[in-house]
């Protein structure tokens, strides 16, 4: 069998919104690399690819033409990249725990068989625990910083409206089950599907929440309403639409945690709108990291000493 290999780039080595643009470009590909045995794994931060070094090759102009990438050669020191990402001690915000669930989901396109997904199936859980042993965890998650900019914009005692959500993938779907809208008159998701999207969500929360499309909102200004956007699931015809309302509802703080802004530079300067990228947000994941940045050392060491303990079993064999 052929030698494994991975290779990478990622936010720390161009910026966060290229990388972002990058990925969105090449998350397409992951199920024809799956069927080929390649592990792709493309989030807002990153753009990862690993399998057998042969099959590996034909990648450099499809996926990684633009940037100078970096690789990894071998299952040990696979596992110990994947398990560091696990852990999420290469995360732009350190220990966030959205990275491993996004690493499961990318190991599902593959065949259970592979070595490549065996391999990364441990070095996942590898991961996490270590982790959590060496409590590596992110002092505050996308939902703490939206409850905090929410107590920023309603500092004098006034009653907030209505908690808009656009999109309800994973990250909004946390924002539902931690009650993040709980001080508003009312939680309302924005969806393309509503009726779809009220059966996924039912099991979601207790709190009640209504759903309408997008032209529905806006109907009338609402300056003590906030607005959410938790999806990347925006193509032009969407991106306009929800513009033209987000213009018309003229909300206290539109905050879109998209890894691409939704918004233009024009519509976005005529609303109250932080992104991941704006100097706010960005406050609060340099605060964090301050905290973690000195304990990453020891967490990669974890990593390390129990990849040494625990045997690679995979079905076939890998240098």
């Amino acid at each position: 069998m052929n030698k494994l290999l991975g290779k990478y780039v990622d936010h720390q080595m161009t910026s966060p919104l290229e990388m972002a643009h990058h990925s969105a470009k090449i998350k397409p590909l992951a199920t024809d690399l799956a069927k080929s045995g390649i592990l792709l794994v493309a989030t807002c931060l990153r753009v990862e690819a690993y399998g057998e070094e042969s099959r590996l090759r034909s990648l450099d102009k499809a996926v990684f033409s633009d940037f100078s990438y970096k690789s990894v050669a071998g299952t040990v020191a696979i596992a110990q990249r994947l398990a560091e990402i696990a852990s999420g001690a290469h995360s732009q915000i350190l220990g966030e725990n959205y990275i491993s669930e996004q690493l499961t989901k990318a190991t599902e396109f593959l065949d259970p068989t592979l070595p490549i997904r065996q391999i990364a199936r441990l070095a996942i859980d590898v991961g996490r625990a270590s982790r959590e042993r060496q409590r590596f965890i992110a002092s505050f998650n996308y939902d703490q910083i939206v409850r905090d900019i929410i107590t920023d914009r309603f500092q004098y005692g006034e009653a907030p409206d209505c908690f808009y959500m656009i999109g309800a993938g994973m990250l909004g779907r946390e924002f539902l089950r931690s009650g993040v809208g709980e001080k508003f008159r009312s939680t309302v998701v924005i969806t393309r599907n509503p009726k779809n999207l009220r059966k996924r969500l039912r099991s979601f929360t207790d709190r009640k929440v209504s759903f309408i499309r997008p032209a529905e909102l806006g109907s009338v200004p609402e300056p003590r309403s906030i607005v959410i956007i938790a999806t990347t699931d925006v193509n032009d015809d969407y991106k306009t639409i929800l513009q033209d309302a987000l213009l018309r509802l003229g909300p206290r703080t539109i905050v879109d945690l998209s890894s691409l802004p939704v918004l233009s530079e024009t519509v976005a300067s005529k609303l109250s709108y932080v992104s991941m990228y704006d100097r706010e947000f960005l406050h609060f994941i340099n605060k964090n990291n301050e905290h973690l940045e000195q304990q990453r050392s020891a967490l990669c060491s974890d990593i390390e000493d129990t990849l040494r303990m625990v045997p690679i079993d995979v079905s076939a064999r890998t240098t």
